[in-house]
């Protein structure tokens, strides 16, 4: 049988003396015990790099699917909606502004939905050892930042392409990103719980997303709704995301205050996503 976790730690006699993990009863209603990340920062290291090689082991093409998934879908979406339904899309060549939505939005499903089923996916790891649980979805976010990067690549080709050059506010790029994993995180460690407790969660998840996606302004721009709605529309952290890439990326209009909208329900989502599945926490080993 093999085993999912295989790396010896060297460890001197003076690191095994001063290596202790005391686990203790839970304190109150909820116990974060953030530092424990920290301690634990190597194992992040290591579960991040295990989603990274296992994403693409055994595949013909491997890491070329970070870049595929996004462009052939961008290839679909131009031809039925640029094309055949002629969307407006802010006097840019449909394609590179669908691109730079699908930029976040494919981190932002494939994250959610590593992070949704990471407990489930690692229940042999749960009930056998103890590590700070916060540690499983926060990797399957952060392992798809190295996709993110490949596919990136691609819009650097297709903005030499088409000859649209970036705007100084590319600069805030890695805000927009940052959003993007917040969100992920707080909705994928919401999921996870519940995932855990209620198995048919699995079955809602892409549901969840595809729905999401079109609620999203993916194939059309946010341009299309009249004030307020546009404001009230950053009630939907992606759309902010996504409206945020085009301004940085391409000088598209600037989301305005939409994008603070967007932002705090992206700290909302997150903040009752941590606290939600620390309070769970205790009995994961139980249930998974």
């Amino acid at each position: 049988m093999e085993h999912p976790i295989e790396q010896e730690i060297p460890l001197n006699k003076m690191e095994l003396e001063n290596f202790h993990v005391h686990i203790e009863p839970v304190k109150g209603l909820v116990e974060l015990k953030l530092k424990e990340i920290w301690k634990f920062r190597e194992l992040l290291y290591f579960f991040t790099w295990r989603d990274v090689k296992v994403r693409y082991k055994q595949t013909l093409l491997g890491a070329s699917w970070a870049i595929l998934q996004p462009f052939l879908s961008m290839v679909v979406f131009s031809l039925f909606f640029g094309r055949l339904a002629k969307i407006a899309s802010d006097g840019f060549p449909y394609p590179i502004f669908n691109y730079a939505a699908l930029l976040p939005w494919t981190y932002f499903s494939g994250s959610l939905s590593a992070a949704a089923h990471s407990m489930v996916n690692s229940s042999h790891l749960i009930t056998k050892i103890y590590f700070p649980r916060l540690i499983l979805p926060i990797s399957a976010v952060v392992s798809g930042l190295v996709d993110f990067a490949f596919a990136f690549l691609v819009l650097i080709g297709l903005m030499i392409f088409y000859s649209v050059p970036p705007t100084i506010y590319v600069l805030l790029l890695p805000l927009f990103l940052l959003q993007a994993l917040i969100t992920a995180l707080g909705v994928g460690l919401w999921l996870s719980a519940l995932n855990v407790r209620y198995r048919d969660v699995r079955y809602i998840i892409p549901f969840l997303i595809q729905i999401w996606q079109f609620a999203s302004p993916v194939v059309y721009s946010s341009t299309m709704l009249d004030e307020p709605w546009r404001t009230l529309y950053g009630i939907n952290p992606m759309a902010g995301v996504i409206d945020g890439f085009r301004w940085a990326l391409l000088g598209a209009d600037p989301p305005g205050i939409m994008i603070w909208i967007s932002v705090i329900v992206s700290i909302i989502l997150f903040v009752s996503g941590v606290l939600y599945f620390k309070k769970m926490e205790t009995t994961f080993a139980d249930e998974v």
